[in-house]
């Protein structure tokens, strides 16, 4: 697996980096090494944030994790991405690694989703918007995301709230 580090608002140590490595070749068991991973860390007044994507198959896994320690971020961001893996494991053994779940047999099983149960359907008249429209009509509405018609580009585009408080933008190309 392909690993980059990237440090935001901190100063990246070579322990740091190396403790970082370490910590997510655990996860090289699950992917092959045509996998890219990706770590943020950075700094937020007295808390630190570990934040892993990997990359692989089309799919993209991630982890995040908010804690005082920048070393027990880490951790537990490798191990939520573990267990989400291995949550999930029936439906990603066909895209990970072959073998990636050898000797998991016998580790504590987790509950897993056997199937997706949809519970409401919308319809709504998708009239084509600005984001800045779109992100207006979402707050009227009190979600968190809405999908909406560029009215320059006509593609599907998605607005929605990060969690820092600001919006983003998915724009899906046809």
């Amino acid at each position: 697996m392909k690993t980059k580090i990237i440090s935001r608002k901190m100063e990246l140590t070579q322990a740091i980096e190396s403790y970082a490595l370490k910590k997510i070749a655990k996860l090289d068991k699950f992917f092959s090494e045509d996998a890219n991973a990706t770590i943020t860390l950075s700094a937020q007044k007295d808390k630190h944030q570990a934040e892993i994507t990997v990359f692989y198959g089309g799919m993209v896994y991630r982890a995040e994790i908010l804690s005082e320690d920048l070393y027990n971020s880490i951790d537990r961001a490798v191990e939520l991405m573990e267990r989400q893996i291995r949550k999930q494991k029936t439906k990603l053994e066909k895209r990970l690694k072959t073998g990636a779940f050898k000797g998991y047999e016998d580790a504590p099983q987790i509950e897993e989703e056997q199937e997706f149960k949809i519970v409401k359907t919308k319809t709504y008249e998708n009239k084509p918007m600005s984001a800045d429209e779109a992100i207006l009509q979402m707050n009227m509405l009190g979600h968190s995301f809405y999908i909406f018609s560029d009215a320059t580009s006509g593609d599907v585009n998605v607005v929605y709230k990060r969690k820092d408080g600001n919006y983003g933008l998915i724009d899906l190309k046809q």
